[in-house]
Parts: structure tokens; sequence; C-alpha cells
């Protein structure tokens, strides 16, 4: 799954919430600020490893690692978002779509899960670009170190 379906995926999250300030907004509107809170600097994909660093500095990994697996999705609550997503992205995000803060939360809560669900289990390659850009197994371990601390 490339990433303009994965961002297409999260929208259409966003769009079809029960949030009526997001229920009515473009999709495409709505992809290109997903883009921007999701994306990596040179714009090419998600922000792998600055998610997982975010994940490592917050205590959701559980709750994220709900997302990877094959199971179901845990939810993240709106107020939880912050931890993986800045509070300047969130606050451009807002912006962006017109809609308050607090209704951001609630799409990013809504979305985030579902596309690192399908970015980390229906594409191989996402997988082994995340492999990859940890550093593979050193990496890996590093990270869980860091989890131990």
């Amino acid at each position: 799954m490339d990433w303009e379906t994965l961002i297409k995926i999260g929208a259409e999250y966003i769009q079809k919430n029960d949030d009526d300030a997001t229920t009515g907004l473009d999709l495409g509107d709505i992809a290109n600020a997903l883009k921007f809170v999701l994306g990596s600097n040179d714009g090419n994909g998600i922000d792998l490893m600055g998610l997982i660093k975010q994940i490592q500095d917050s205590n959701l990994f559980d709750v994220v690692g709900s997302w990877i697996g094959s199971g179901e999705n845990a939810p993240i609550e709106p107020d939880k978002i912050t931890e993986l997503v800045s509070e300047d992205k969130i606050k451009s995000f807002a912006e962006q779509l017109g809609i308050s803060e607090e209704s951001a939360k609630k799409a990013l809560a809504d979305a985030i899960p579902a596309v690192v669900d399908k970015a980390t289990t229906e594409e191989p390659s996402i997988a082994e670009q995340l492999w990859e850009q940890i550093g593979g197994l050193n990496g890996a371990i590093n990270i869980l170190r860091g989890f131990m601390r």
C-alpha cells in the first residue's frame, strides 16, 4: 500500500467520524492536512522514525502495538494524541481545516490507528522500510533498551 492510499484511508476515517466539525470537510483538504501531520520532512511518506521516537517517549507502547499487530486496534483518547503528534502539528492541522484543536485531536485519534495498522500489516515493503530506518536488528535492540529505561 502506497503513501497516498494510506493518507486517503486516514482522511476517510476523519471525514466519516462522528464529529460534525469534520464530517462535511473536503476529502482532499483533509488528506493534505494529514500529510503534514504524518509526513516525513522530505514529503515522501510517513515519518516512521518520528512516530517511533514519539512512541518511545510516551506511555502508549501497548496501544500503538495493537495497531501494528493483526488483532483489533486499541483506541487512543483524543487528549493522548499529543503524545504522538506535537501540539504545533495539531494546531496547524486544525487551522488548515478550520476546526477546533479539540476536533483535530479527535480526528487524529480516529485516523492514526487506521493508518499505522494499514502501513504495518498490509504492505510488507512499509514494514521493511521501518526495519531499515531503525537500523535493522541493532536499531531494534537500541529502541528496546530505550523502553527499558
